[in-house]
């Protein structure tokens, strides 16, 4: 395939998929929904959206602090303020194109910090697994705290408890031969991505050879502390879910971080997903669909407008560079 047409594609691609699923969303909702959804979104607390977005921020000032706690060890201390702003820019810029904020994070780092890229590159792909190991822990976490509905929701739709066992054994089996394979296999293949996962321990276990790891620790969950918070508060912008618990909220956490995860941004996605999960503690689809938009467009509203001023300030704050 041409590169040219490559590149286009990962940048149209995404784009049209989230559009798709804003206009999948219109169409199933009727326009009386809709009426009352967009009357929950204008008459949303600022007071609350304002706490949720604080608590966004103050999750993207911890990551750009446990971020140099990576970069120490390497022999390199950036400015606390151009870390902030390189990772603002780095989520405005993926919610165009996925994953190229990483690449113009680091970027950013060897222009006005003088890290070489490979190095920069290193920790933020390290702080990635560690935010993947954070995830897991969290789903596994609200597994444990609301079996019975996850249980019902997988019944309601033809699998069954043992079944669901099954499933799970037979994953994890399959997850067990794989790895076994790939450690005994000469195959070039194998090897790359043997060499992948060792590469990715090794920037996990380098975690505890740091200076501060005990401080690197505390701002990892302070900054999934703020992401659960971020959506936490949000619950009393819309009537029907304040009484919501933290662990319910916890499982519309999870469906939304797999929003984020698959598009940009979750446009479109996210909205819908949460509903979903909100469904599941008798939440009105009304009720949840705008308790979603609440959120994702607080939290977009955040990554664009920051985002922006991070890409002014940047160069502005660091003009001898």
């Amino acid at each position: 395939m041409n590169p040219s047409l490559k590149k286009t594609l990962k940048l149209i691609v995404p784009i049209l998929i989230g559009v798709f699923l804003v206009l999948y969303w219109y169409l199933k909702t009727s326009p009386e929904n809709r009426e009352q959804i967009l009357f929950y979104i204008k008459e949303a607390d600022v007071f609350w959206v304002s706490i949720s977005l604080l608590l966004g921020i103050i999750g993207h000032v911890s990551r750009a602090i446990r971020w140099n706690y990576l970069l120490e060890p390497l022999g390199y201390r950036p400015k606390l303020i151009n870390n902030i702003l390189m990772i603002f820019m780095a989520y405005l810029a993926n919610l165009g194109v996925p994953r190229t904020g990483e690449i113009l994070r680091a970027t950013a780092l060897t222009t006005y910090e003088g890290v070489p890229f490979e190095k920069g590159f290193g920790t933020i792909v390290t702080e990635r697994v560690i935010d993947l190991i954070m995830l897991l822990i969290v789903v596994i976490i609200t597994l444990f705290l609301q079996t019975d509905i996850i249980i019902t929701f997988f019944e309601q739709r033809g699998f069954n408890a043992s079944g669901l066992i099954i499933l799970g054994i037979a994953g994890f089996a399959a997850v067990l031969i794989f790895f076994l394979f790939i450690k005994k296999s000469k195959n070039a293949i194998a090897k790359k991505i043997k060499m992948f996962i060792k590469g990715l321990l090794d920037g996990v276990f380098s975690i505890f050879k740091m200076r501060k790891k005990w401080a690197f620790v505390f701002h990892t969950i302070l900054i999934w502390a703020c992401y659960i918070g971020m959506m936490w508060v949000i619950k009393f912008t819309v009537p029907e879910t304040a009484h919501l618990s933290l662990n319910e909220i916890m499982v519309a956490f999870v469906f939304g971080a797999f929003a984020m995860a698959t598009t940009n941004g979750g446009v479109g996605l996210f909205p819908i997903l949460v509903s979903k999960a909100l469904g599941l503690f008798g939440i009105s689809s009304v009720s949840g669909d705008a308790f979603g938009w609440i959120m994702w467009i607080a939290q977009t509203l955040m990554n664009i407008v920051f985002g922006a001023i991070s890409f002014i300030l940047l160069p502005l704050l660091n003009r001898n560079k």
